[in-house]
């Protein structure tokens, strides 16, 4: 039963996601001259999110703290990453951002489409040169008044242990003068299952935003204290009353 289940879910969030790359692909020609910052493209992945989610009779998907999301401000937004899953699950925030994204991520079919067409943000692991750009890009989109959301482990967690923050999304914070917005993300881990796929596991997971972190008061040399800041709330957020799996 959970086989048959499993293909349906993935042949619905197929077919959910070529629907969304169509609308994407449309809106991207007509609005090209009126949206420059691909707001109206993005806000697309709002419903994408909800369908997919909707679709998975395993996944719940609680989303708490949207109180601390000014919709006027524009933020270097850090959230700990622990699955592909993160990527449906942060759209619930329903908040403007451009992703910083590994490159391999934009190859995806469809998904990975929409990624380029929205003008997200292409990152090429151990690329100094890719490095180094990304985050120029990033400062030119917060100049603009547009979100960037960055996972400062790098890499997904295999456990529910967050792994070290990298400095560079705290160095820019400070640079920009902009508010960091913690996001914590519990039960994403098992949301997708590894070695197989098909659903067996029934994953309440949780979407957490945080109260934001001003930076005003940090100098340029202050980047470590305001990345251990942010990680220590993330990780407070995460080891209280962590959602399970049954």
């Amino acid at each position: 039963m959970n086989a048959i289940i499993s293909v349906f879910i993935w042949a619905g969030s197929g077919l959910l996601t070529i629907l969304l790359f169509l609308v994407v692909f449309t809106l991207n020609i007509l609005l090209f001259p009126f949206d420059k910052k691909k707001k109206i493209t993005h806000m697309q992945c709002f419903w994408w999110s909800d369908f997919v989610i909707g679709l998975n009779p395993f996944w719940s998907v609680k989303t708490s703290g949207l109180e601390h999301i000014d919709h006027k401000k524009t933020y270097v937004v850090i959230a700990n990453h622990q699955s592909m899953a993160d990527i449906v699950a942060l759209y619930q925030i329903k908040m403007q951002f451009k992703w910083v994204a590994k490159a391999s991520l934009f190859k995806v079919p469809f998904i990975g489409w929409c990624l380029s067409l929205i003008k997200h943000i292409k990152l090429t692991r151990g690329d100094f040169a890719s490095i180094k750009e990304i985050y120029h890009q990033a400062s030119r989109w917060l100049q603009k008044d547009m979100s960037v959301l960055f996972f400062p482990e790098g890499t997904r967690s295999d456990t529910d242990e967050m792994g070290e923050f990298q400095n560079g999304a705290f160095k820019l914070a400070i640079k920009e003068k902009k508010p960091i917005l913690p996001v914590c993300l519990k039960g994403t881990r098992l949301a997708i299952p590894k070695g197989s796929w098909v659903f067996k596991t029934k994953v309440d997971a949780e979407v957490i935003v945080l109260a934001p972190v001003a930076t005003d008061n940090y100098g340029a040399g202050d980047f470590a204290l305001l990345r251990d800041t942010v990680r220590l709330k993330i990780q407070e957020a995460l080891e209280n009353s962590a959602p399970g799996a049954n």
